[in-house]
């Protein structure tokens, strides 16, 4: 091992330092100056003992992620003082106090955020995600954390080879798993292609070095290619007095990657392997028509595929990038991908929103970070969602495609790709997605799970009775709408299981029966409901029926003296066993129908049965093994019913109520309301006319007890419209 020459390090160490200087020149004054050399020297003395993996110093890694938030992401002078000192706390003996004291509230604060989440990868996969979404929250705090977390992990990924190889695999399934994904949130293009190929580098070497080995054998071709395919295009641009600059440049490995696995092809089949990029210089004020009378020359020369232009200038994705590309025929039948743009659009689609601090009189779009930060905290804040569910629904934010909405006011919003009318709603306002009742979308009444499309104008119609339902679980895609619905849906039921509660302990006093812990912990186990909350929740919807309930009160109170007479005598038999207590009901759908005891076989409650339609006498119940089955079944199958016994109170009843009434606006709504959120009564159907100021209502429900339809039927007769309720029921 070679012995360590101090003094070349030290002087490496300045090298660097003045690079770092040269980086951000046009950032800071004179002042900052000095506070960034304070946090060096600060740093340089902290670390001084510390060394990396590879052997350098390890004060190289702190200056490498300082130019890498000055250079590549353009940050100020406070993140470069954060930069140098941000693995301070965490490595060595100074601690957040310190840094307060030397550097103020700001550095510590920010300091503070990036020493949580130094090992935010170094436990289980749960804990991994609940300290990313630590991390996560600082954002509202200070984005610039989650910036110079990026630019720490971008330098980690550069010098990753010194590392073993179960850690190298380790760090580079997390950088594509979650850094690459938020760099594209964030608009750090440049980065996120780093992240990305370094991820692939470490996990596919074999791929990785397979790809980048077959775009160094085709450089100069495609650097021959380039030139003639952009030499027409520069003179015409000059022609124009344009002021411009092409790049040109291949794609990265990983999307070549990406290309080949999903059409599955190999790399001389990949046709758009490199793109032109033509940056313009232009006033704010001409960049746009700069930008499509470039598109106007380009396409002069080249014939465009129709299908592949994005028009990312008059509509900007949700992270701030603005760009026109679109796909030509070059010579040779090569298809050419061509980004037009303005030296603004470019700087923020290399530096993303860091770039937004320079163009502020450009007016609103640097709220869109701010939303997305809104965002992000709403879905790190519910309690609901589990550390793993997080992760996912984290991913889904930053990768979906997008689709773009208006509102009948015209405002834009951006929501995941697949969203439908309800995730629009709740990306309103939450409680305008709560009360969502109904969705317009351009001009037409629709379903609230209709899948939206890029263009669509949607109107939503609120009602302050409409509740969230638990259905909508099933068709909302955002990550906002589920975690407010899952809040809601529990909310309600606390509230109705409130109610529950009270009604139990009501009923259980007329049985002559205190509700204490030991009685609820029995109700709990006779019920079979779980938990406390299920247990009231269904006392409060009505689902446990007040024989049901003296049921459970009986076999309470029969004590030891009945243990003692069951052994003399046996158990006793439970009157709902007997034939009065049970009915018959057929088919599928246990329909009630009226039917006789077949004398034949005289079946009682509990024999297997089936029924049987008579000509002359309508239905007749035969037991299975009856001697009579065997010729029915053979000679008129098609009159055999499927039966089976029910107790009385285990039916659904299906009630018609005709309601009519003065004609007026909204009645309909309000009618509906008061059967499905106030009852939580199922609607099967509805019919309504109105005629000359009147209207009659014929509607369909199905309900668990009569007693709950007599509720229901003084609810609807206290609103004022309405002149006369009359009803019949059915069995279902």
């Amino acid at each position: 091992m070679q012995p360590i020459d101090l003094e070349k390090e030290k002087k490496e160490i300045l090298n660097r330092y003045r690079s770092l200087l040269r980086s951000c020149a046009d950032k800071v004054d004179k002042k900052d100056k000095k506070d960034i050399r304070k946090a060096f020297d600060l740093s340089v003395k902290a670390h001084k003992e510390q060394r990396r993996k590879t052997g350098e110093p390890y004060i190289y890694h702190p200056i490498a992620v300082a130019h890498i938030a000055a250079k590549e992401i353009g940050l100020g002078a406070t993140s470069i003082m954060c930069a140098l000192l941000h693995d301070i706390v965490e490595d060595t003996d100074y601690t957040l106090e310190d840094i307060e004291k030397i550097f103020g509230k700001k550095v510590a604060t920010i300091i503070d955020g990036l020493t949580k989440i130094q090992d935010v990868f170094d436990k289980n996969v749960s804990m991994q995600a609940e300290n990313f979404r630590k991390m996560l929250l600082t954002l509202s705090d200070d984005v610039r954390v989650i910036l110079i977390k990026l630019a720490d992990r971008l330098h980690n990924m550069r010098t990753l080879h010194s590392m073993p190889v179960h850690k190298k695999l380790k760090i580079a399934s997390e950088t594509l798993y979650l850094y690459a994904p938020l760099a594209h949130r964030l608009g750090l293009y440049s980065i996120k292609t780093e992240l990305e190929d370094l991820g692939l580098k470490f996990t596919k070497p074999e791929v990785y070095k397979a790809i980048s080995e077959e775009l160094r054998a085709t450089k100069e071709e495609r650097k021959k290619y380039i030139t003639k395919f952009t030499k027409p295009i520069k003179f015409k641009l000059k022609e124009n007095k344009l002021n411009f600059s092409i790049k040109g440049r291949p794609k990265s490995i990983f999307s070549i990657r990406n290309k080949m696995v999903s059409k599955s092809v190999n790399f001389d089949n990949i046709f758009d392997k490199f793109a032109v990029r033509i940056i313009v210089d232009s006033s704010s004020l001409d960049e746009k028509s700069d930008c499509w009378k470039i598109y106007s020359i380009v396409t002069d020369f080249y014939k465009p595929n129709p299908d592949r232009l994005r028009d990312w200038i008059s509509t900007p994705k949700a992270n701030g990038y603005e760009s026109l590309h679109t796909t030509v025929m070059g010579d040779d039948g090569k298809w050419v991908e061509v980004q037009i743009r303005s030296r603004r659009m470019d700087d923020i689609a290399e530096k993303g929103y860091a770039a937004h601090w320079k163009y502020k009189q450009k007016g609103s779009k640097e709220n869109s970070l701010d939303e997305w930060i809104v965002n992000i905290r709403e879905l790190l804040e519910n309690p609901e969602v589990n550390a793993i569910d997080f992760i996912d629904d984290f991913k889904l934010n930053l990768y979906s495609g997008e689709i773009y909405i208006f509102t009948p006011g015209g405002d834009l919003k951006v929501l995941p790709k697949g969203a439908t009318a309800l995730d629009f709603a709740f990306s309103i306002h939450t409680d305008i997605g709560l009360k969502c009742m109904g969705v317009k979308v351009n001009g037409k009444l629709v379903s609230l799970s209709k899948k939206l499309n890029s263009g669509d104008q949607v109107e939503v119609i609120t009602s302050k009775k409409q509740r969230p339902r638990k259905d909508w679980l099933r068709f909302v895609v955002t990550s906002r709408a589920k975690s407010k619905i899952k809040s809601a849906l529990k909310e309600d039921k606390k509230k109705i299981a409130m109610i529950g509660k009270e009604l139990a302990e009501r009923k259980l006093k007329h049985l002559k029966l205190k509700l204490n812990n030991k009685t609820e912990t029995e109700l709990i186990r006779h019920f079979e409901s779980g938990n406390s909350l299920e247990l009231y929740f269904r006392f409060g919807t009505g689902a446990i029926s007040n024989s049901e309930i003296k049921n459970f009160v009986r076999l309470k109170n029969r004590g030891w003296y009945q243990t003692i007479k069951n052994k003399i005598y046996g158990p006793p038999v439970p009157k709902n066993s007997s034939k009065s207590e049970k009915v018959i009901v057929f088919n599928d759908n246990d329909e009630v129908l009226d039917y006789e005891m077949a004398k034949c076989c005289n079946p009682i409650p509990g024999d297997n049965i089936f029924g049987f339609l008579t000509v002359v006498d309508g239905i007749k119940i035969h037991r299975s093994d009856c001697p009579n089955a065997i010729q029915l079944r053979a000679n008129y199958s098609y009159r055999i019913l499927i039966a089976k016994w029910i107790r009385k109170d285990e039916l659904d009843f299906v009630a018609t109520i005709n309601i009519k009434g003065i004609d007026s606006v909204g009645l309909m709504n309000k009618v509906t309301q008061i059967i499905s959120n106030q009852m939580n009564v199922n609607i099967k159907s509805i019919n309504i006319s109105s005629n000359d100021g009147t209207f009659e209502g014929i509607i369909t429900l199905k309900v668990h007890n009569v007693s709950f339809l007599k509720e229901l039927t003084i609810k609807l007769e206290k609103v004022e419209a309405i002149s006369s309720i009359t009803r019949t029921y059915k069995h279902n």
